[in-house]
């Protein structure tokens, strides 16, 4: 017969699974989920036929570029970020712009911001804003250097919610600043767009769709008048459009490439 301790030690070091098991609820992650970075990057560069795949750096960790230069060189840039948990390279709304500015005599630089696994909402992205401003000094940086004597900054959702948080506190760090898509009336990850937004000084087109989600289209009138100081803000609303311009692509890249050389002429 088992003694009471040998008892006791054969309970302790039983498996935990069935009734013995504790449910645990996994922790958020609080950093970039780098091997989901590395995998879209695989996905994408094996593919790529468009543009450039180029190596950028922020905070010791290397990450993904997308390249593509203008048809015609007017010392103008744009950088493209990407929504929620997706990469630089995404059909809808990223690929149709980073490749039809460059028709427009915008080089592009579309870059893979933090994400997390699929199944993450943004609230789950708060932690990861502090990564955001390195990865946009980064591709700033990089299109400086490829000869974009003047940057924008063209964004989509929780990436623009990242790019206010960022010019939030980076008042010069661009020329300009296209926001589509940009939820408020409440936080996201962690933000309050319409706050934010009042404090982005450079022109900033807040550009959404007529049926877009309702944290976009409902806090639209809050966005302009939190944002009433800035002379260069301007508010559009995409006739039809969804959150995502399904079908509308090519109404995407004109509004946005007609405000952009109106707000950010050509080099002479």
């Amino acid at each position: 017969m088992k003694t009471v301790a040998a008892l006791i030690l054969t309970l302790l070091i039983l498996p935990t699974t069935g009734a013995w098991a504790q449910t645990e609820t996994p922790a958020t992650p609080d950093s970039s989920d780098l091997g989901k970075e590395q995998r879209w990057r695989d996905q994408i560069v094996d593919s790529l036929m468009d543009g450039d795949a180029v190596d950028l750096s922020a905070d010791g960790l290397t990450f993904l570029g997308l390249y593509t230069e203008a048809d015609e060189d007017t010392g103008r840039g744009a950088v493209i970020i990407h929504g929620i948990g997706v990469h630089p390279n995404w059909q809808q709304v990223v690929y149709p712009l980073r490749t039809g500015l460059p028709q427009n005599g915008w080089s592009t630089l579309s870059i893979q911001m933090p994400v997390l696994p699929n199944e993450a909402a943004d609230a789950d992205y708060a932690p990861l804003m502090d990564e955001v401003a390195p990865r946009l000094d980064a591709a700033i940086a990089y299109l400086h250097e490829q000869g974009a004597e003047r940057v924008a900054i063209v964004a989509h959702s929780l990436g623009a919610t990242m790019t206010n948080d960022y010019l939030a506190t980076h008042p010069r760090a661009v020329a300009a600043f296209v926001a589509i898509g940009l939820s408020s009336g409440g936080e996201h990850a962690g933000r309050d767009n319409a706050e934010l937004i009042g404090r982005v000084q450079v022109p900033t087109l807040d550009l959404f769709g007529q049926n877009d989600l309702d944290a976009v289209v409902s806090g639209a009138s809050e966005r302009a008048e939190a944002a009433s100081a800035n002379s260069g803000y301007s508010q559009v609303q995409a006739p039809g459009a969804n959150h995502f311009f399904d079908g509308q692509e090519k109404a995407l890249v004109d509004i946005v490439a007609d405000w952009l050389n109106e707000a950010v002429p050509a080099s002479d």
